[in-house]
């Protein structure tokens, strides 16, 4: 697979523009719906400017807060995403975002819910089931957990077989209606609903069934392998629903 060089970022956003854009964001979460989306993808493109990360806590109108590990991340698109499936399997695969977007799709509404205490109520997913793509690669019986890699060359994810063979575990190609755009992880991200949201890996590039599950980005930084909203990290959030 050919490597992709990450683009060029802009210089961080200065104490001035940073102050303002937090104001912005607050007017949008207390402004009407129209107000609000537009105040959403002025972060997030503010987001791409600022290696910083100081973005990445300002709330905005979705309710979400861009955040990434790396200071850039590539973007893709219909001509230049792939998705791998390899590992443990029968059939190793390569989907482009044509080839997803050809099969059955699945939609939920669930409650979001991030370990550091912010929750955004019944968003929408849409996508392929994780299970799916599992069974068309041909699970072999010593595969026990399956490992998420992700283009931004940082972050990765794990779940056990059974939790990834769950019907509310998905690929996911869109989000609050619209296809997921590259701030919140698009174009192909994945979606654990049950869990917190640090399991749902943005920007999802390959998908390997391995025997043993091997910690993620965050679980080898102290989160817990096991991240079931209300019953880990420490935390007794409500489960989502």
């Amino acid at each position: 697979m050919n490597q992709e060089t990450p683009q060029e970022r802009g210089t961080p956003v200065g104490r001035r523009v940073f102050l303002g854009t937090l104001a912005l964001g607050a007017v949008g979460v207390a402004a009407g719906p129209h107000l609000q989306r537009g105040v959403e993808a002025f972060l997030g493109g503010a987001a791409e400017l600022d290696p910083s990360g100081l973005t990445g806590l300002l709330p905005n109108g979705g309710g979400f807060r861009y955040y990434t590990v790396t200071s850039s991340v590539p973007h893709k698109d219909a001509n230049t995403y792939r998705l791998t499936v390899d590992g443990l399997v029968d059939r190793s695969r390569s989907y482009t975002l044509a080839d997803l977007r050809a099969m059955p799709q699945t939609r939920m509404v669930r409650d979001v819910q991030c370990v550091t205490g912010w929750r955004v109520p019944s968003t929408p997913f849409e996508g392929v089931r994780l299970s799916h793509l599992l069974d068309a690669a041909g699970v072999h019986p010593s595969a026990g957990a399956v490992h998420f890699t992700c283009f931004d060359g940082a972050y990765t994810e794990s779940l056990t077989l059974e939790q990834a063979r769950r019907a509310d575990v998905l690929v996911a190609l869109r989000m609050q209606n619209k296809d997921i755009g590259h701030a919140h992880g698009g174009p192909v991200r994945l979606y654990v609903a049950p869990m917190y949201f640090y399991k749902s890996a943005k920007w999802l590039s390959g998908i390997t069934v391995t025997e043993k599950v091997q910690p993620g980005y965050w679980e080898e930084r102290g989160y817990d392998i096991d991240a079931w909203v209300g019953r880990s990290n420490g935390r007794d959030d409500e489960p989502t629903a």
